[in-house]
């Protein structure tokens, strides 16, 4: 660090300093406000002249109140809007569960069908397998020339024909099953067809007469308003005299 000199401040010139720039702000303020005052707009005047247009004050009045019957109108008509597009909501969720209730049944059914088909395949397989049994033993109980006659060959035995005719009937009527089952789904599958269009119908119809009903009432409304408008206006014709 090197030598260094402090020298002491000096009051006297500090505090001129301080007055002199006290004073040149005060300065600019007063130019600032006196230039404000000379520079002060003037009064407005305007030329008198007749406001409020063509129409008349009841025409006004007339023009305003329909105006408002047309914003209540609209209004009312949005309520509508909002209420029947809620209602539609609330039903296609209804119909929604509707279907979800409806398949959880037809798989259930179903279900309970290929168990019963099941439970039938079953005990018919038994009832074939102990009549075999049986005719077998019955086979095996025959007499000796018979059963020589069996072993030679030539048209098979008594026992095995029925046996097979059996067998060939019981087949027949699995299949005779199984098909009244098939046809009886393909039925319930047209019905359920045939249902959804009626229910697809109702709602096409029921939405044709919400629109058809809707536009009889704007028709009307338009009607009322042109016969006030009609009634109104030879009462409200232009004065030109008259000030709006």
């Amino acid at each position: 660090v090197g030598p260094y000199v402090l020298v002491t401040p000096n009051e006297t010139r500090r505090k001129q300093l301080q007055r002199s720039k006290l004073n040149f702000a005060k300065k600019e303020l007063d130019d600032l406000e006196q230039w404000r005052k000379e520079h002060r707009p003037g009064l407005i005047t305007l030329v008198p002249q007749r406001l409020g247009g063509r129409d008349s004050e009841a025409q006004a009045r007339q023009n305003q109140q329909m105006m408002l019957m047309q914003s209540k109108y609209q209004q009312k008509r949005k309520r509508e809007e909002y209420v029947k597009a809620k209602k539609a909501a609330e039903e296609a969720e209804i119909l929604k569960k509707k279907a979800i209730q409806r398949e959880k049944a037809q798989r259930l059914e179903v279900k309970k069908r290929q168990q019963e088909m099941q439970r039938r395949e079953m005990f018919l397989e038994d009832q074939s397998y102990k009549t075999n049994e049986l005719l077998n033993r019955l086979d095996m109980g025959l007499p000796k020339s018979e059963s020589c006659q069996i072993a030679n060959p030539g048209p098979e035995s008594t026992a095995w024909t029925r046996s097979r005719a059996y067998k060939q009937a019981l087949r027949e009527d699995e299949n005779k099953i199984v098909e009244e089952m098939k046809q009886e789904q393909r039925r319930k599958a047209e019905l359920m067809e045939f249902k959804q269009k009626q229910e697809e119908e109702a709602r096409t119809r029921a939405h044709q007469n919400e629109q058809r009903s809707f536009y009889c009432t704007l028709r009307v409304n338009n009607a009322f308003l042109d016969r006030l408008q009609k009634k109104t206006q030879p009462n409200n014709s232009y004065q030109p005299g008259h000030t709006g």
